[in-house]
């Protein structure tokens, strides 16, 4: 996106060196812009930046369509970072950057524009991971800028494991981001082992704010093999179909017994009694 971006600016240099090829001339050396000599950013990417976080285009300098198609030209990164995670622990949008507190000491009479652009709003990935651990540590830790205990590496590997979580439901066939999660699993598992078996309150408090089930491992663990497995359901099978044809033929047996028994009850045990019945039918 960056590149994109760098290569947008570098035809914007480009397109404005050759409208005015005059003062290019004068000055006796390669154009350039004067926002770019200084070090800033070019006036339109300026302006849409500003349109964006007002929410609305900047009519008084272009129309709506040059707008857009500024925005689509410049892949502006602040509209992908709009989207708000659906999370009980996630930090307000409004939020500032601390490192932007202590620069600025007066930010209430900061524009509301530039607020807006200070804010977690319009900050990267790595920012909202920060301010998420921090919540997290002021919960949990007594000390929350000690980053060496327990507690605070399980809270970090926790917000890591959040992360990658919510990559994996965009990007299902990331197999290497899938290898961190399950490796930074383990070592979660490893450290709340540690914690239950040294401080187990703390242990305690951190399962619950974090909302992380511990559950013991078995005494005695055998790596299950996918030939294993098969072969299991395989056995499986056969008992299954074996259990259905006994109990078929136990069916057919019980069916041919009562209906000899039926036959039974249908014929007399002696003959002679037959032949007086048939008679007096006549």
């Amino acid at each position: 996106m960056l590149r994109a971006t760098w290569r947008a600016l570098s035809s914007l240099r480009a397109q404005a060196a050759a409208q005015s090829p005059g003062s290019a001339l004068r000055s006796g050396g390669s154009a350039s812009l004067p926002s770019a000599r200084c070090g800033l950013q070019p006036p339109s990417l300026l302006h849409a930046a500003r349109a964006y976080a007002v929410g609305k285009p900047d009519l008084g300098s272009k129309k709506n369509g040059a707008w857009e198609k500024e925005l689509t030209l410049f892949h502006i990164p602040f509209l992908y970072l709009t989207a708000q995670h659906s999370q009980d622990d996630e930090p307000p949008p409004s939020t500032l950057i601390k490192e932007y507190k202590s620069i600025i000491p007066s930010m209430e009479k900061v524009d509301d524009v530039v607020k807006r652009i200070l804010s977690l709003e319009m900050a990267d990935q790595k920012e909202k991971l920060k301010i998420k651990q921090e919540q997290l540590m002021s919960k949990i830790a007594e000390n929350p800028e000690d980053s060496r205990t327990l507690e605070a590496r399980v809270v970090a590997l926790t917000v890591r494991i959040r992360n990658y979580e919510e990559h994996m439901q965009k990007h299902r066939k990331d197999k290497a981001h899938k290898r961190h999660l399950l490796m930074s699993i383990d070592q979660r598992n490893k450290m709340l082992k540690l914690l239950r078996q040294t401080n187990y309150d703390v242990f305690e408090r951190t399962c619950k704010e974090l909302g992380v089930e511990y559950v013991l491992p078995p005494l005695h663990f055998h790596k299950v093999h996918r030939r294993f497995l098969a072969k299991k359901a395989l056995c499986i099978r056969v008992f299954q179909e074996v259990q259905k044809l006994k109990k078929q033929k136990r069916d057919l047996k019980a069916a041919a017994m009562a209906a000899k028994k039926q036959n039974k009850q249908r014929v007399p045990e002696n003959p002679s009694q037959a032949v007086p019945e048939m008679t007096k039918e006549n």
